[in-house]
């Protein structure tokens, strides 16, 4: 799905005071009903998480921490079962999961006699059963289970997903007979910094040369196209030559401007490959 910026920032205008909630993105699809749910749900994601990053650093301050660890004791003393956490993080529009990690790591401090590494922390989120507090395990997974943005199920549903479109990207590669090569393998021959598919051949879509192909389970963005570009897309570029990246999730149509320069954006894998015999594959 290729929307114009003009279609995207109505969009994005919608969720500026939506919670993170499936229910929103429910009544999204109600707004928007000739968008597709995968593309919806990659924009609500990646508009949420923009946000979540300007207000961070209100939520880590001392006298933030502190005052949620003792709402979080409060709410618990008053009654063990309800979703303190959760109500807590959507009271202070912060990410359950987020909010979840802040408690425990206070919890941790306090009864823990050194501090928690990183490692036991993400261990803790992962598998709340690990928590050496029955009712700070259960707050912790109410939080985990309810956020659709951020934690570690969203983490592997993402992962999931990320390889699902890789692995019909090769299918549809095999399929059109184009010998490449893939991440394992640039590696296994010493590249660090790879796409997803290196063609041994090159080939042609609509009219630019392609020597490489990137996969990108989300919705092309601003934000995440110039971090893409920055990081990935210009060193492809600069080691292997032109090359296409597929959002499968669409893109901002205003964003595919550096296809005279050597990168083209789509939104589903091309259906006029041109090979070196001038054939359509």
């Amino acid at each position: 799905m290729i929307l114009t910026k003009a279609q995207y920032d109505e969009i994005a205008q919608c969720l500026v005071s939506v919670p993170p909630t499936r229910q929103s993105l429910r009544k999204l699809k109600q707004r928007f009903p000739s968008q597709s749910q995968a593309t919806l749900l990659s924009i609500f994601s990646q508009e949420y998480q923009k946000h979540i990053k300007r207000t961070h650093a209100k939520h880590h301050t001392s006298e933030a921490i502190e005052s949620y660890y003792q709402r979080y004791l409060n709410g618990v003393g008053k009654n063990r079962a309800a979703p303190v956490l959760l109500e807590l993080a959507n009271e202070v529009d912060y990410a359950p999961s987020l909010m979840a990690r802040i408690i425990l790591e206070r919890f941790l401090q306090e009864h823990e006699e050194t501090p928690p590494s990183k490692s036991v922390i993400n261990s803790m989120l992962r598998d709340p059963s690990q928590i050496p507090d029955g009712v700070l395990a259960n707050q912790v997974y109410q939080c985990i289970v309810n956020d659709c943005c951020y934690g570690p199920l969203v983490d592997c549903i993402k992962h999931a997903i990320g390889y699902e479109h890789e692995v019909l990207l090769r299918d549809l590669l095999l399929e059109k007979n184009l010998s490449f090569l893939d991440e394992d393998q640039l590696r296994a021959k010493g590249y660090d910094k790879t796409p997803d598919f290196i063609l041994q051949v090159p080939v042609a879509v609509e009219g630019h040369i392609i020597h490489w192909i990137e996969s990108k389970a989300s919705f092309g963005d601003e934000c995440s196209h110039h971090a893409y570009l920055h990081d990935q897309f210009w060193s492809y570029w600069n080691r292997f030559g032109p090359g296409l990246v597929i959002y499968w999730y669409g893109f901002i149509q205003e964003l595919d401007c550096n296809r005279e320069r050597g990168i083209l954006l789509k939104a589903c894998f091309p259906t006029d490959i041109v090979t070196l015999c001038h054939s359509v594959a």
